[in-house]
């Protein structure tokens, strides 16, 4: 799985040819350690790119996406946010957010 830095977001997300599903996560939160597995799961899939944004270490990305809770899910498509969630999901429900 990807790691999404303030250094890397453009390049990996914004201008990726494949929709991207960002999670933007906390080490110290459960639910976001509880998302872990099915967002391994999702990374095997190779019609998108799967990554996380640590929210401790990159606040301006936070900042410019409004992220208030955690976890925080995004689908970028065509460097657009396409979707977005928050909280435990399951994958099917992230599939449909993606693919939606």
């Amino acid at each position: 799985m990807l790691i999404f830095t303030s250094e890397n977001f453009e390049k990996e997300v914004l201008q990726s040819d494949n929709p991207v599903l960002v999670d933007f996560f906390a080490t110290w939160c459960g639910p976001c350690k509880a998302m872990h597995p099915v967002l391994e799961e999702l990374d095997l899939e190779e019609d998108f790119k799967v990554g996380q944004v640590d929210i401790d270490e990159y606040p301006e990305l936070v900042s410019k996406y409004r992220i208030m809770s955690v976890p925080f899910f995004i689908v970028f498509k065509n460097g657009e946010v396409a979707g977005k969630t928050i909280g435990v999901q399951s994958k099917e429900e992230l599939l449909a957010l993606i693919r939606g």
